[in-house]
C-alpha cells in the first residue's frame, strides 16, 4: 500500500520520464520526418493533458526536439514563440493594468448593480451584464476574480437581513462598519461581526494590540442585545471583534431558506458563465481565440478575413442572445419562473433584506469618491482602443489603414502597443501648471508616478499563455513543414460522406467533452491542426469549422477543473459539483445550438462561407488519391 502511494505521489515524475521513453519506437523504427513530428506532438499532448508539468513549460519540448530530430531548425522554432498575437497581448495587458490598478473595472461593477435593486432575478441579470462587459477586455480569471467578492457581500446580505442584524434597535445601528471587499484575493475575504457579550477577553489589552488573532478589532458604539434580551450600550472602550467564520464549510453556510441556497448557487455560477461569454465576444477575450487568430494568419497568410472588428460582429450577436438565454436558464432552474415579478416596474414597498443589500453597495460605490484623473486616462484610452480597432478596416468602408501609402503594414497590435506605450508616460497626477484655488501658485507635477510601472505591467502579464501559444505554433509549423497535417488529411477523407453542417457539429461536441477535462489553450493547439488538414481534404472553407470549434473550446463550463473562473466559483462553497454539472450542461447546449445557427446565417455572408476560397493554398488530396 506504501508502494502505490509513493508511486502515485510519483505521477508527474514517472510520466515526464517513461512517455519519451515509451514513444521514442515511432520515430526510431519509422525513420520520417512525418514520424518524427507525431512524436514531440503526442509527447507534448500527453504534458499538457497531463499537466505533469506546468503548460508553460511544456510548451518548450517543440523547442528543443524539433532540432533533436530534424524536423525544424532551432532558429525556426525561435520565430514562432514570438507572433503578432503577442505583441497585440502585451498592448492589451498594458490598458487592463490600469483598469485594474485604478479600480475602473470595480467602479463600473458597482455601479451597474445599483441600477439593477436587490430583486434576486435583476440582480442575476445585472451581474451577468457587468461581468460579460469587462470580460470583455479582460481575463475570465481576472474578471471573475473581481465580481466574485462584490457578489459574496450581497449574498451575506440577502442570507442574512432579516434574522441577523449585525446592530439592533433603531436607524442608529444601522451605521455600523460595512464589510469589506478584497477584490484582489479570489478567496472569500468577508467575515461576519460577532458581539462578544460573554468573552473573558481582556479588552484593554485588544485594544492596546487593535486586533485579535490578526483580525483588526472594531470601536464603534452600537446597541446590542444581551442573552435575555435586554438592550444595552457598549462604552466606546470596549471594542467589538471581528471573528473569523469558521473553517468548515457546513458550520459557515447557514441558509435560512432553500430560495436562500438557491440565490447563492444562481448568482456565483451565473459570474463564472457570463465571463465565458464575454470572453467570447471579443478577438483578446480569452486565449482560445488569440491562439486561433495566430495559427490562422500563419496558416493562410493570403487571408484577411479575420480582425477584431468581423470577429466582433460575428461574435456580438452570439453573446447577447447566450446572455439572454443563459439568463432564462438559470432563473428558470434556481429562481424560479417568477419573470412577471422579476421584470415587474411596479414601486412598491421594499423587503429588508433588499433595502439592506443596496444600502451596502452604495456604501462600497461611495467608497471609491469621485472618479480620479487616472480613471478617466484609463477610460478614455480604454475606448480609443476599440475605436481604432474597429475602424482599422472596417470592411464596408476603407478605414483608417488606407490612408497610409503602404497597406497592410499595420495591424490590431500595432494599435495596442502604442496606446500601451502611452500609458508608460502619461503621469497618474494631473498636470497643473496654474494657480490654486487660494491663488497661491503651484508648481508643476510633471514628475509623478505614470499611469502604470512596468511592475504593473508584470503582475498582469501572462507569461505562461504567451509561451503556450508559441508552442502550439511550433507544433503547427512542425506539423506543416514535416507533411504531418497532409498525411491526417488522408486518414480522414472517410468523412468525405457527411455534409459540412455535420462535420463541424461533431467537431464541436467533440472538443466540448475534451475541454472539460484538458485547459482550452492546449485543447485548442492540439485540434487547430487537425480541423485545418480536414477542412482542406474536405473542401469546406476552414473558417466554417475553425470559428465554431474556437468557441465551444471556451464551454468548459460543467467541472470545476474546466477553467479558473470555475474553480474560483467552486471555492466560494456556495455550489456542489452536481450543480454545476446540472447548469453546465444547459449552457453548453445553449452556447452549442447558437454558435451552429450564428455560423450557418450571419456567418456565412461576413465570411463567405458557402465557397472554398482562394486563399486555401493546398493540393487537391482527393484528386491525388
Amino acid at each position: 500500500m506504501g508502494l502505490l502511494r509513493g508511486l502515485l505521489g510519483a505521477r508527474n515524475l514517472l510520466l515526464v520520464i517513461f512517455v519519451p521513453l515509451l514513444l521514442l519506437p515511432l520515430p526510431v523504427l519509422h525513420p520520417s520526418s512525418e514520424a518524427a513530428c507525431a512524436y514531440v506532438l503526442i509527447v507534448t499532448a500527453v504534458y499538457w493533458v497531463s499537466e505533469a508539468v506546468p503548460l508553460g513549460a511544456a510548451a518548450l519540448v517543440p523547442a528543443f526536439l524539433y532540432p533533436f530530430f530534424g524536423v525544424l531548425r532551432s532558429s525556426e522554432v525561435a520565430a514562432e514563440y514570438f507572433k503578432n498575437t503577442t505583441l497585440l497581448l502585451v498592448g492589451v495587458i498594458c490598458v487592463a493594468a490600469a483598469v485594474e490598478k485604478w479600480n475602473l473595472h470595480k467602479r463600473i461593477a458597482l455601479r451597474m448593480v445599483l441600477m439593477a435593486g436587490a430583486k434576486p432575478g435583476m440582480l442575476l441579470l445585472c451581474f451577468m451584464c457587468c461581468t460579460t462587459m469587462l470580460s470583455m477586455w479582460l481575463s475570465n480569471t481576472s474578471t471573475t476574480a473581481m465580481v466574485m467578492p462584490i457578489v459574496e457581500a450581497v449574498l451575506q446580505e440577502l442570507v442574512s437581513a432579516e434574522e441577523e442584524q449585525l446592530v439592533a434597535g433603531n436607524s442608529s445601528a444601522e451605521e455600523a462598519e460595512p464589510i469589506s471587499l478584497d477584490v484582489n484575493n479570489s478567496q472569500p475575504s468577508l467575515e461576519l461581526i460577532f458581539v462578544n457579550e460573554e468573552s473573558t477577553a481582556d479588552f484593554a489589552s485588544l485594544m492596546q494590540n487593535k486586533n485579535l488573532n490578526g483580525v483588526p478589532t472594531v470601536t464603534n458604539p452600537v446597541k446590542t442585545a444581551n442573552p435575555q434580551g435586554k438592550k444595552q450600550h457598549r462604552s466606546q472602550e470596549k471594542p467589538l471583534v471581528l471573528i473569523p467564520g469558521p473553517r468548515n464549510q457546513e458550520l459557515n453556510r447557514k441558509y435560512k431558506s432553500q430560495h436562500d441556497q438557491m440565490i447563492c448557487k444562481c448568482l456565483s455560477l451565473s459570474i463564472s458563465y457570463a465571463a465565458t461569454i464575454g470572453g467570447l465576444t471579443t478577438i483578446i477575450g480569452t486565449s482560445t481565440s488569440l491562439i486561433f487568430l495566430e495559427h490562422f494568419n500563419n496558416q493562410y497568410p493570403a487571408a484577411e478575413v479575420v480582425n477584431f472588428g468581423t470577429w466582433f460582429l460575428f461574435s456580438f450577436p452570439i453573446s447577447l442572445i447566450m446572455l439572454v438565454v443563459s439568463w432564462f436558464w438559470m432563473h428558470w432552474l434556481f429562481l424560479g419562473c417568477n419573470f412577471r415579478e422579476t421584470c415587474s416596474l411596479s414601486k412598491k414597498k421594499k423587503t429588508k433584506r433588499e433595502e439592506l443589500s443596496e444600502k451596502r453597495i452604495q456604501e462600497e460605490y461611495e467608497k471609491l469618491g469621485a472618479i480620479s484623473y487616472p480613471e478617466m486616462v484609463t477610460g478614455f484610452f480604454f475606448i480609443l482602443m476599440t475605436v481604432l480597432w474597429f475602424t482599422r478596416e472596417p470592411g464596408f468602408v476603407p478605414g483608417w489603414d488606407s490612408f497610409f501609402e503602404k497597406k497592410g503594414y499595420r495591424t490590431d497590435a500595432t494599435v495596442s502597443v502604442f496606446l500601451g506605450f502611452l500609458l508608460f508616460l502619461i503621469p497618474a497626477k494631473k498636470p497643473c501648471f496654474g494657480k490654486k484655488s487660494d491663488g497661491q501658485s503651484q508648481e508643476p507635477s510633471l514628475g509623478t508616478e505614470p499611469i502604470i510601472t512596468w511592475k504593473d505591467f508584470q503582475k498582469t502579464m501572462p507569461w505562461e499563455i504567451v509561451i503556450l501559444v508559441g508552442g502550439g505554433y511550433a507544433l503547427a509549423s512542425g506539423s506543416k513543414s514535416s507533411g504531418l497535417s497532409t498525411w491526417i488529411g488522408h486518414q480522414m477523407l472517410s468523412l468525405s460522406g457527411l455534409p459540412p453542417w455535420a462535420v463541424t457539429l461533431l467537431a464541436c461536441i467533440l472538443v466540448s467533452i475534451v475541454t472539460e477535462f484538458v485547459s482550452n489553450p492546449a485543447t485548442i493547439t492540439i485540434f487547430l491542426p487537425i480541423l485545418c488538414s480536414l477542412s482542406e481534404t474536405l473542401h469546406i472553407n476552414p473558417l466554417y469549422t475553425l470559428i465554431p470549434v474556437t468557441m465551444c473550446i471556451s464551454f468548459a463550463v460543467m467541472l470545476p477543473v474546466g477553467n479558473p473562473p470555475n474553480a474560483i466559483v467552486f471555492s466560494y462553497g456556495h455550489c456542489q459539483i452536481k450543480d454545476m454539472v446540472k447548469a453546465g450542461l444547459g449552457v453548453n447546449v445553449i452556447g452549442l445550438v447558437i454558435v451552429m445557427v450564428a455560423i450557418n446565417t450571419w456567418g456565412v455572408s461576413l465570411f463567405h462561407l458557402d465557397t472554398f476560397p482562394a486563399w486555401v493554398r493546398v493540393s487537391n488530396i482527393t484528386d491525388q488519391a
